[in-house]
């Protein structure tokens, strides 16, 4: 059944109505369309009369946006972000196809971003376009192709394969760890232990491996883990970081292991992608390639140069 055409309002009303609400004013959407402030307000206009539906209340001479126009924002935020993101699949490259790929930020950064040259140069028609996210999400809404997923293979509705596993290493900055001496897992409790959100049983793990019961003092708590490496390197205290993010650090002694050897994680890195677009070519020719570079997760390309 086609959708009534009053619901499915012109772009140019939508995005005069995105720009009032993400700016605050018709005046300041004005700017930002490159239009009228009296054009903005005539066609917030018809977007309520096309709708039947107050959208704004008017108290002298300003617009303050009732609550189903705020829910409606977000809705139509999202619907113009898959639009943009069309288009610019439509435009990039028409030989290859593109891809659009969730990221891990540290992941991305440390682990990807120096292999992708590879990929590149092995299929010079695809583009990919890359995006952080930290925790899974709606693929239809968001719009990505795929995802790089740390945790397990337990993302709804969608197809998943297994990358590689993790080892988590206990770190500290050379001089913090000469003003607080190791000489055994226990002797850890007393220091600063800096946390991941991802990760809440991480150090748990750790000390029972080690062989040390009871409960873990709570630390500093990071989302990421670029900023948590920082933090480890100026002597915040001790960390449990993923072995091959931690490499390059580790290698030129601006951290060192503070004790103990790795410690296997209880989850892994995986490609997840919607099961609908599992034949997309440029993700077939993605997904057989990082499937192909997870084989040696420790190779010479993860290291930043």
């Amino acid at each position: 059944m086609a959708t009534p055409r009053r619901l499915l309002p012109s772009i140019s009303l939508l995005t005069a109505f995105e720009a009032v609400i993400r700016t605050g004013s018709t005046l300041a959407a004005a700017r930002d369309l490159d239009l009228s402030q009296g054009a903005v307000s005539r066609l917030i206009q018809s977007l309520e009369a096309q709708l039947g539906v107050t959208l704004f209340l008017r108290e002298r001479r300003r617009l303050t946006p009732t609550d189903p126009a705020l829910a409606y924002a977000r809705e139509v935020g999202r619907a113009l972000d898959l639009i943009s993101r069309g288009a610019m699949r439509v435009r990039s490259n028409t030989g290859g196809g593109t891809l659009s790929l969730a990221i891990l930020p540290t992941f991305g950064t440390r682990w990807l971003a120096p292999r992708l040259p590879r990929f590149l140069g092995a299929h010079p028609g695809v583009t990919i376009n890359l995006g952080t996210r930290l925790k899974p999400f709606d693929f239809a809404e968001e719009g990505f192709d795929a995802a790089i997923h740390f945790g397990r293979d337990d993302w709804a509705g969608a197809g998943a394969v297994r990358l590689f596993d993790e080892r988590l290493v206990a770190c500290c900055a050379p001089g913090y760890l000469a003003g607080h001496p190791v000489a055994r897992a226990r002797d850890l409790i007393g220091l600063p232990l800096l946390q991941i959100e991802s990760r809440p049983d991480a150090w748990a793990r750790w000390f029972a491996h080690h062989g040390v019961a009871g409960p873990v003092p709570q630390g500093m708590l990071f989302d990421q883990f670029a900023p948590m490496i920082q933090a480890v390197i100026h002597g915040l205290g001790v960390a449990l970081l993923p072995e091959f993010l931690a490499r390059a650090e580790l290698a030129d002694a601006r951290l060192v292991h503070a004790f103990g050897e790795p410690v296997a994680g209880a989850e892994g890195y995986y490609l997840v992608w919607p099961a609908v677009g599992a034949a997309h070519p440029p993700l077939v020719a993605f997904r057989d390639w990082i499937v192909a570079e997870a084989a040696d997760p420790d190779g010479e390309a993860m290291l930043p140069r």
